[in-house]
């Protein structure tokens, strides 16, 4: 396992979690997580660092099971604009000690301060995979089937629905669902970077669609948008006791 000096300080194989720096590239973590047959469910565009994935709360198909990057982080040491270093959460999936710091940086975009370093949860490598494309109309009913996709895309009126597991459960599923076997994941993540816009899906068209979690990318770039409350919250951590 790669030491410290790599940007992985510890990692824990049979709790699943590990404890990464900040700068660390996403595809070093995810390599050496596979020599332990684990990874960290994360797949967006490009190969951005740890830290990036958290300050633009980034994400890829996978999110469709496995969510952002606000779902995977279990704790955070974050230095504030003040200089003031601030930890939260821990290395374990079950902890609520303090402010979810990580949940409030995710997305911030550097504004509340740097992501210094990253407790995280894994997952098991799949024993296999495959995808299907069929039509993009067949949304409704696969939402009210009892398969269990790890990433469903719509995209030029298709339907892309990854399916993970045992050999046997990956193979009944694609039988289940029909379709023609391809490999679309390295052409929807390009088209998902081609695309500045993100807003919420109401079932109409987009370039790109992520049905399940309800987001549409598109050609538009959003608005810039900032919480107050984030603000308070890091005034409140900042001010003296």
């Amino acid at each position: 396992m790669p030491s410290a000096s790599d940007g992985i300080v510890e990692h824990e194989p049979g709790d699943l979690t590990c404890v990464v720096e900040g700068g660390l590239r996403l595809s070093v973590l995810q390599d050496a997580l596979a020599a332990h047959g684990q990874r960290l469910s994360l797949d967006p565009p490009g190969d951005p660092t740890i830290e990036a994935c958290v300050l633009d709360d980034l994400s890829g198909p996978l999110r469709h099971r496995f969510g952002t990057m606000r779902d995977l982080v279990l704790g955070v040491t974050v230095t504030l604009p003040d200089g003031t270093s601030a930890t939260s959460g821990g290395k374990v999936v079950k902890n609520v000690a303090g402010y979810d710091l990580g949940k409030l940086f995710c997305g911030s975009r550097g504004r509340l301060g740097r992501v210094e370093q990253l407790a995280l949860r894994l997952h098991p490598l799949p024993g296999a995979s495959r995808t299907v494309a069929t039509d993009a109309a067949r949304w409704p009913e696969l939402r009210r089937s009892t398969l269990v996709p790890s990433a469903v895309d719509l995209a030029d009126g298709r339907m892309f629905v990854l399916f993970e597991g045992s050999p046997q459960a990956v193979a009944e599923q694609a039988q289940e669902l029909g379709g023609d076997e391809v490999d679309p994941w390295p052409g929807v993540r390009a088209l998902q970077a081609d695309l500045p816009g993100r807003k919420r899906w109401d079932g109409g068209t987009a370039p790109l669609v992520r049905p399940g979690p309800r987001v549409a990318y598109t050609e538009t770039p959003n608005a810039g948008e900032w919480s107050a409350l984030a603000e308070r919250v890091v005034e409140a951590l900042c001010s003296p006791s």
